[in-house]
């Protein structure tokens, strides 16, 4: 799919980055062409899992059922592309911060903890 007729799909945000100049710096055409790569070698059989740092990058239909790593600060996060992604940013799917769930307090957790008889 030409870049033209990609664009009149995608939503309002995906649609401005993609046209700007600016947004196909060497290190976004250098990951364009890794994930090329791994689909055309998705095509002859090969599972090929392609890393990055990119979080900004924008999500094409070329790239429907590729497993794509994305760092999230602290570990990479394998996101399986699919047809509903497509116009995201890989960012939507590799959360930086996770929801802390705390269970019931311990032992020495607050003052009054200190004088309860440890049976």
């Amino acid at each position: 799919m030409p870049l033209d007729d990609l664009v009149a799909i995608l939503p309002a945000r995906a649609r401005r980055s993609l046209m700007r100049d600016q947004y196909w710096t060497p290190e976004r055409s250098k990951l364009l062409g890794r994930l090329r790569d791994a689909k055309a070698a998705m095509n002859k059989g090969k599972e090929v899992i392609v890393r990055t740092h990119r979080r900004e990058f924008v999500i094409m239909p070329e790239f429907v059922g590729l497993t794509v790593e994305v760092h999230n600060g602290k570990e990479f996060v394998p996101i399986k592309i699919d047809l509903s992604m497509v116009g995201d940013y890989f960012a939507e799917y590799a959360h930086p911060r996770r929801l802390v769930r705390h269970s019931a307090p311990g032992i020495g957790a607050t003052r009054s903890s200190m004088y309860v008889p440890l049976k």
